[in-house]
């Protein structure tokens, strides 16, 4: 079992998170590391917790968002926790698509006063 374990400094080096980060993920809940005196080790279960945390933090989400996710799977079981992350990520996507329209229209606006600004060069 002890080989299954990862130690703090190993958890960051797998993960390519700060010890900053790791500490925080722990005080906030979402790990929960084994101890051993001052030494945390990372079992199977926080290693999959880190792999879904960083996942929903590329995706956009809010550390609240993925500590009530994961709450979710612990209190009501895997179909609650896969009906939750279906309305999750509908909410996202459509906070997505939203940022996408915004960024292409300043993209548009951004473009057409560089154009109308090399124009009044010539």
């Amino acid at each position: 079992m002890v080989e299954n374990r990862l130690s703090f400094k190993e958890m960051c080096a797998k993960y390519d998170v700060t010890p900053r980060t790791l500490r925080y993920y722990e005080y906030i809940e979402l790990l929960q590391p084994e101890r051993e005196g001052r030494s945390r080790y990372y079992g199977p279960r926080e290693c999959a917790r880190m792999t879904l945390i960083l996942r929903g933090r590329k995706f956009g989400f809010s550390l609240e968002d993925i500590r009530q996710w994961l709450l979710i799977y612990e209190h009501e079981g895997t179909d609650a926790q896969m009906r939750s992350w279906i309305d999750l990520a509908d909410r996202q996507l459509a906070e997505l698509a939203e940022q996408r329209r915004q960024i292409d229209e300043a993209m548009a606006e951004l473009r057409q006063l560089r154009d109308q600004t090399e124009a009044n060069l010539d």
